[in-house]
Protein backbone atom coordinates (compact mmCIF):
# COMPACT_ATOMS: atom_id res chain seq x y z
CA UNK A 1 0.00 0.00 0.00
CA UNK A 2 1.27 3.58 -0.74
CA UNK A 3 1.41 6.17 1.85
CA UNK A 4 1.60 9.97 0.46
CA UNK A 5 1.14 13.13 2.55
CA UNK A 6 -1.28 15.59 1.77
CA UNK A 7 -1.01 19.57 1.58
CA UNK A 8 -3.39 21.38 2.89
CA UNK A 9 -4.80 22.84 -0.77
CA UNK A 10 -5.81 19.23 -1.15
CA UNK A 11 -7.18 18.06 2.04
CA UNK A 12 -9.29 21.28 0.87
CA UNK A 13 -10.28 20.34 -2.27
CA UNK A 14 -11.66 16.78 -1.21
CA UNK A 15 -13.76 18.54 1.78
CA UNK A 16 -15.24 21.37 -0.80
CA UNK A 17 -15.79 18.65 -3.64
CA UNK A 18 -13.23 20.87 -5.93
CA UNK A 19 -12.59 19.38 -9.20
CA UNK A 20 -9.34 20.13 -8.50
CA UNK A 21 -9.32 17.43 -6.08
CA UNK A 22 -9.70 14.72 -9.08
CA UNK A 23 -6.88 15.25 -10.70
CA UNK A 24 -4.88 13.56 -7.62
CA UNK A 25 -7.17 10.88 -7.31
CA UNK A 26 -4.94 8.19 -8.79
CA UNK A 27 -1.97 8.88 -6.35
CA UNK A 28 -5.33 9.03 -3.59
CA UNK A 29 -6.96 5.53 -4.49
CA UNK A 30 -5.92 2.67 -2.31
CA UNK A 31 -2.91 5.29 -0.31
CA UNK A 32 -2.11 5.72 3.17
CA UNK A 33 -3.07 9.17 3.79
CA UNK A 34 -0.98 11.88 6.00
CA UNK A 35 -1.42 14.91 7.12
CA UNK A 36 0.63 17.43 9.12
CA UNK A 37 -0.51 18.72 12.71
CA UNK A 38 0.38 22.06 10.56
CA UNK A 39 -2.88 21.58 8.50
CA UNK A 40 -5.27 20.46 11.30
CA UNK A 41 -4.18 24.12 12.27
CA UNK A 42 -4.41 26.05 8.80
CA UNK A 43 -7.78 24.45 8.47
CA UNK A 44 -8.82 25.43 12.02
CA UNK A 45 -7.47 28.93 11.26
CA UNK A 46 -9.61 29.43 7.92
CA UNK A 47 -12.83 28.01 9.98
CA UNK A 48 -12.27 31.24 11.99
CA UNK A 49 -11.55 33.47 9.23
CA UNK A 50 -14.79 32.05 7.40
CA UNK A 51 -16.99 32.35 10.32
CA UNK A 52 -17.83 28.86 9.93
CA UNK A 53 -21.10 27.34 11.74
CA UNK A 54 -21.01 24.67 14.09
CA UNK A 55 -22.51 22.04 11.27
CA UNK A 56 -19.81 22.56 8.63
CA UNK A 57 -17.20 22.75 11.48
CA UNK A 58 -18.57 18.76 12.72
CA UNK A 59 -18.28 18.10 8.44
CA UNK A 60 -15.01 18.87 8.61
CA UNK A 61 -13.58 17.00 11.60
CA UNK A 62 -15.46 13.80 9.60
CA UNK A 63 -13.71 14.79 6.92
CA UNK A 64 -10.00 14.73 9.26
CA UNK A 65 -10.52 10.92 10.12
CA UNK A 66 -10.37 10.09 6.57
CA UNK A 67 -6.41 11.38 7.39
CA UNK A 68 -3.14 9.78 9.23
CA UNK A 69 -2.12 12.98 12.05
CA UNK A 70 1.12 13.13 12.29
CA UNK A 71 1.82 15.34 15.35
CA UNK A 72 5.22 17.60 16.22
CA UNK A 73 8.10 16.06 18.03
CA UNK A 74 11.63 16.42 18.42
CA UNK A 75 12.84 14.32 14.85
CA UNK A 76 10.32 16.04 12.79
CA UNK A 77 11.49 19.57 14.23
CA UNK A 78 14.74 19.07 12.82
CA UNK A 79 13.49 18.14 9.46
CA UNK A 80 11.52 21.28 9.82
CA UNK A 81 14.89 23.34 10.30
CA UNK A 82 16.48 21.33 7.05
CA UNK A 83 13.76 22.27 5.13
CA UNK A 84 14.07 26.03 6.05
CA UNK A 85 17.85 25.76 5.60
CA UNK A 86 17.54 24.46 1.90
CA UNK A 87 14.98 26.28 0.80
CA UNK A 88 16.27 29.55 1.95
CA UNK A 89 20.11 28.33 0.61
CA UNK A 90 18.42 27.27 -2.80
CA UNK A 91 17.39 31.04 -3.22
CA UNK A 92 13.37 30.20 -2.32
CA UNK A 93 12.66 30.49 1.02
CA UNK A 94 9.36 28.61 2.36
CA UNK A 95 6.54 29.84 4.42
CA UNK A 96 6.35 28.21 8.15
CA UNK A 97 3.30 26.47 7.65
CA UNK A 98 5.07 25.28 4.12
CA UNK A 99 7.94 23.69 5.81
CA UNK A 100 6.24 21.75 8.41
CA UNK A 101 4.28 19.86 5.67
CA UNK A 102 7.63 19.15 3.80
CA UNK A 103 8.96 18.62 7.07
CA UNK A 104 6.49 15.60 7.54
CA UNK A 105 7.28 13.76 4.19
CA UNK A 106 10.43 14.49 4.49
CA UNK A 107 10.41 13.00 7.86
CA UNK A 108 9.10 9.60 6.26
CA UNK A 109 10.88 9.92 3.51
CA UNK A 110 7.26 10.04 1.18
CA UNK A 111 6.31 11.97 -1.52
CA UNK A 112 3.83 15.02 -0.92
CA UNK A 113 0.89 15.61 -2.76
CA UNK A 114 0.19 19.50 -3.80
CA UNK A 115 -1.04 21.85 -6.01
CA UNK A 116 1.12 24.46 -4.99
CA UNK A 117 4.41 22.89 -6.07
CA UNK A 118 5.98 26.13 -6.16
CA UNK A 119 5.58 26.75 -2.45
CA UNK A 120 8.20 23.48 -2.23
CA UNK A 121 10.30 24.04 -5.16
CA UNK A 122 13.52 24.98 -2.93
CA UNK A 123 13.70 22.19 -0.12
CA UNK A 124 16.35 19.76 -0.94
CA UNK A 125 15.22 15.59 -0.86
CA UNK A 126 11.61 16.49 -1.30
CA UNK A 127 9.24 14.75 -3.85
CA UNK A 128 6.65 16.43 -5.21
CA UNK A 129 3.38 14.98 -6.82
CA UNK A 130 1.38 17.92 -8.41
CA UNK A 131 -0.91 18.66 -11.30
CA UNK A 132 -0.97 22.16 -11.76
CA UNK A 133 -0.93 22.84 -14.95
Amino acid sequence: MKTVVLDTDLVSFLFKGDTRGDWYKPYLEGSILVISFMTIAELDRWTLERNWGDTRKEKMEQHLKKFVFVPYDRQLCLKWAEACYSARRNGKPISTSDAWVAATALLFDLPLLTHNKNDYLGVDGLTLISETL
